[in-house]
């Protein structure tokens, strides 16, 4: 059994007992959150699909760590003109663990 849940504005394709990284979660580690815009439920074949959402179902996610991914440079450069720009940045995650699925 998979769904295709929305979180933070992100679909994700997920089943139970996996472990994912999202855009960080405001709660703190060790917390279970509810996500309720789940969009497909494929059930050993038997395929719901919602429009947009399926009432009744959500995914309960733990929060497992929080983390930084890796870092991306941005480097900016006009010939000749003497400008250069080095921006760097690092994305904020929360490492998840799908607890439950309810359908």
């Amino acid at each position: 059994m998979y769904v295709i849940v929305d979180i933070q504005g992100q679909q994700f394709k997920v089943q139970q007992d996996q472990r994912l990284f999202v855009h960080r979660i405001n709660a703190d580690q060790g917390a279970e959150v509810e996500f309720d815009k789940v969009m497909l439920i494929d059930n050993d074949g038997a395929i719901t699909v919602g429009s947009p959402v399926i009432g009744g179902a959500k995914v309960v996610l733990e929060i497992l760590s929080h983390v930084k991914g890796d870092k991306v440079l941005i480097f900016k450069k006009k010939r000749r003109k003497g400008y250069r720009k080095l921006n760097g940045h690092r994305q904020q995650f929360s490492e998840v663990r799908i607890k439950e699925i309810i359908a």
